[in-house]
């Protein structure tokens, strides 16, 4: 098919891109919200995206844990935070 070898690397390279921006080293995922609501989860995330300007979508993670007969269905949304970059010259001591 022509056109898939592109295809195929720039799906690769797209991945590579987000290991890399999402690496343990780069930040952590802060868990924003959370709950056992399904209602409850989608009109919090549709107000979030009417309103909240500021969360960049694309580095928000929406996990859904799936529930068996003892523990409930979870809905879970996080945000990665990047670690703080030290600025040169400037010691942490300085405080």
């Amino acid at each position: 098919m022509p056109g898939q070898r592109k295809r195929r690397r720039q799906r690769k390279d797209e991945m590579r891109r987000a290991a890399d921006r999402f690496a343990p080293e780069a930040g952590r995922w802060e868990v924003r919200f959370e709950t056992q609501d399904e209602p409850e989860w989608r009109e919090h995330i549709r107000r979030l995206r009417a309103s909240d300007t500021q969360i960049d979508w694309s580095a928000a993670r929406m996990d859904t844990l799936c529930g068996r007969l003892m523990q409930p269905t979870t809905y879970r949304l996080s945000l990665f935070v990047r670690n703080k970059v030290p600025v040169p010259g400037k010691d942490s001591s300085d405080n």
